[in-house]
């Protein structure tokens, strides 16, 4: 059964290779991107006030032969008053498709007594293509055009733009078109072409129980991606011991159907998460689900505008707000 699946798995990578331009974005691959939005939305940039360095990794649907795999790393703090900058760079393994990713954004924050909101974009180089063994499998007819075009990969450099901000430091939300404009990369084309305008949508509260050192935050991530089903990530978060430990489930609906579970601790200026999820689907009985982890390490730094309002929520009454504004 297992290698029955293994065929059909194949079929399935090359339909999208020969058959479409783009494969799917990339934006899909985290399951911890609502704790590091900064992954899925240039105007995070900088959003929390320190020099952040992210390091993710993901295996989705492990234990199944060639499961997918990607890398990630990342970068993001405020470089001016009020200006915020983020690098990334990415990589993706799922079976014979593998797809890179090099990112530069800039975020700029707007901000009032009672909202704060970062509006940014990103430029990106993403380049689609095949692992270097697949010109060497048994299956495949030796120099066969199609691949050996495909080996190289195609390149683009998209643009994506998104807002990120909070509300009266309990109600975050966002929004992120990505690729809004995709151009390709290639000698002997000069084809420039808009894709099918997706989105990410989120929008969260955070809820501070009085007396006791906790912190619960429910949010829904709402996200129409290209060559991805729709779908709706429902989280519910909860942080306890001023943030040192924290353990959350996500619970999917629509196209992509699973249930996660996060936890995680922060020790000094590191903060590592670690996220399993298991499908819904009967595909699940052929795997064991899929892990991931993310290490985080702030750095010191200036917060972005006033820093008594930052990303992370901290409990602040009005007065104080108004007072650290004038001061």
């Amino acid at each position: 059964m297992k290698r029955y699946l293994y065929i059909l798995f194949l079929v399935a990578v090359s339909t999208t290779v020969f058959g479409q331009v783009r494969y799917f974005d990339e934006r899909y691959i985290s399951t911890l991107s609502y704790l590091n939005p900064v992954i899925i939305n240039p105007g995070a940039s900088g959003a929390m006030g320190t020099h952040q360095i992210i390091v993710n990794y993901k295996n989705k649907w492990a234990s199944f032969p060639d499961s997918p795999k990607s890398y990630l790393l990342s970068y993001d703090g405020p470089i001016a008053e009020r200006l915020g900058l983020g690098i990334l760079a990415s990589s993706d393994s799922n079976g014979a498709l593998e797809t890179t990713k090099i990112q530069g954004s800039l975020a700029y924050t707007i901000e009032s007594v009672n909202n704060v909101i970062r509006a940014g974009f990103s430029g990106e180089y993403v380049n689609h293509g095949l692992s270097s063994d697949v010109l060497t499998n048994k299956y495949i007819q030796e120099g066969d055009a199609i691949l050996v075009d495909r080996e190289a990969g195609n390149g683009f450099i998209d643009v994506s733009v998104g807002a990120y901000g909070v509300y009266d430091n309990t109600i975050t939300y966002g929004l992120a078109l990505p690729s809004l404009v995709s151009s390709r990369i290639d000698t002997d084309s000069e084809d420039t072409f808009t894709r099918e305008i997706g989105f990410i949508l989120n929008v969260g509260y955070i809820y501070r129980v009085e007396g006791v050192d906790a912190v619960f935050e429910p949010s829904v991530f709402i996200k129409q991606l290209n060559n991805v089903p729709f779908h709706t990530d429902i989280n519910l978060l909860g942080r306890f011991a001023d943030d040192k430990l924290r353990g959350g489930i996500t619970y999917t609906v629509g196209g992509d159907k699973r249930v996660g579970f996060t936890m995680g601790t922060t020790f000094n200026a590191m903060t590592l998460n670690y996220s399993y999820n298991a499908s819904r689907h009967e595909f699940q009985t052929y795997n064991n689900g899929t892990h991931e982890f993310s290490l985080r390490f702030d750095i010191g730094g200036k917060s972005l505008g006033n820093s008594v309002i930052d990303m992370k929520g901290d409990d602040m009454d009005g007065e104080k707000i108004i007072e650290a504004i004038e001061n």
